[in-house]
């Protein structure tokens, strides 16, 4: 399918999870994901109206970066290695994965001014999953008030990969709690107001739960070889 026909049909996911949450849409931005195809898919998208692009890969985000410049706002949403971070530093708007102050460190130096970043939390406890325990969250948060490059706007987590609905609404708002406690602290570097969470098969449950940025690949731009329906 077309990415303004996936898109049409993920819009009407998410103007039903609004609804069922007393939400508004304009509160939720759609990061699509294009780690798996084309930079012509990326056009595409970028056509039908997503503006806002996530990569994984430094080596993916350079080779998109190389057809689209910096016309899409790009989020980088993997784990980020430390020695890699000057491959993208000065290409992304958005990093997703901040888990440890090394990374902090690195992000600092070579930034050339403050990047929005979200802390990454393992909420599910998955040992394959990245981020910080949520018990160490808030430590963390506060230990990056000496970086004046790092502006951390809000939490990041993935579920897992679960057909149990409890399971994945736990993770969610495991995250919203831990959020709610970070804008409390009221940091002037870290606002803690955004959530990062949902992905292609879950992003319903995680807007219900408060997600205000969600990750969507398959299900909207599709995937090598594989261009896959909503």
């Amino acid at each position: 399918m077309k990415v303004a026909e996936n898109l049409e049909l993920i819009e009407k996911r998410i103007e039903e999870a609004c609804r069922k949450s007393g939400r508004n849409r304009s509160e939720i931005t759609i990061v699509a994901v294009t780690k798996q195809v084309s930079a012509e898919r990326a056009q595409e998208a970028m056509r039908a109206g997503l503006i806002h692009l996530g990569e994984n890969r430094d080596e993916g985000l350079n080779e998109k970066w190389e057809v689209l410049g910096d016309e899409p706002i790009w989020h980088f949403i993997g784990s980020l290695q430390t020695r890699k971070v000057k491959n993208i530093i000065e290409k992304v708007d958005y990093i997703h994965s901040l888990d440890r102050i090394s990374l902090a460190k690195e992000i600092d130096k070579r930034a050339g001014q403050p990047i929005n970043c979200f802390v990454q939390v393992n909420t599910s406890g998955e040992e394959s999953k990245h981020g910080l325990d949520p018990q160490e969250a808030m430590d963390f948060i506060k230990q990056l008030d000496k970086f004046k490059n790092i502006h951390i706007i809000g939490l990041m987590t993935m579920a897992p990969n679960s057909t149990d609905e409890k399971v994945i609404r736990k993770c969610f708002s495991d995250l919203k709690e831990l959020q709610l406690k970070a804008k409390e602290l009221d940091l002037e570097y870290a606002p803690c107001t955004e959530l990062s969470m949902g992905m292609s098969n879950d992003y319903g449950i995680a807007i219900e739960e408060g997600a205000t940025y969600i990750r969507i690949g398959t299900s909207l731009v599709g995937a090598a070889e594989n261009e896959l329906e909503v």
